[in-house]
């Protein structure tokens, strides 16, 4: 799973600079922190997402996350920086994935709390009493929870 972290153009400690346009988003240039120093290499562009290869993580960045100067991309962190961002995400999306954790529907209303977990499946029991059984890949996990791509009335029904 691919978190999506934005991080605001205005925190860029760079004078001046000028927003990156399109020419200079290429898969394989590097991104650079605010003194210059290697912060990962572009190894996708997808509409105004951006995925970024650290030593360590990728991260999807929106484009506003960067500034141009010079022909050279940067962005407001470093490496470290993102690194820890990236995997703190990650932990938040893991731990919103628990059995007894709340669940979002696709409008964000509350849908149910997950009953069992697996590498397969996902269980989940609505506020009715209801429950209904999701592939795995069928739920996110994230900093605000877990979340589903249907509705309430769509897992309703579906429910069992």
């Amino acid at each position: 799973m691919r978190l999506f972290v934005a991080f605001a153009a205005a925190s860029l400690a760079i004078a001046g600079p000028a927003f990156a346009q399109d020419g200079g988003f290429a898969v394989g240039a590097q991104v650079l922190d605010s003194s210059s120093n290697l912060v990962g290499t572009i190894t996708a562009v997808n509409g105004d997402v951006v995925t970024v290869k650290t030593d360590k993580v990728e991260a999807a960045l929106g484009k506003a996350s960067f500034a141009q100067q010079d022909g050279k991309l940067y962005i407001g962190n470093t490496q470290a920086e993102l690194n820890a961002l990236v995997e703190g995400a990650n932990a938040a999306a893991a731990a919103s994935l628990v059995v007894g954790a709340s669940v979002k529907d696709s409008a964000g209303a509350a849908a149910g709390t997950i009953d069992s977990i697996d590498a397969e499946f996902v269980t989940i029991k609505l506020a009715s009493g209801k429950a209904v059984r999701l592939p795995r890949n069928g739920i996110a996990g994230g900093a605000d929870g877990a979340m589903v791509g249907a509705t309430v009335a769509d897992l309703e029904a579906s429910a069992q």
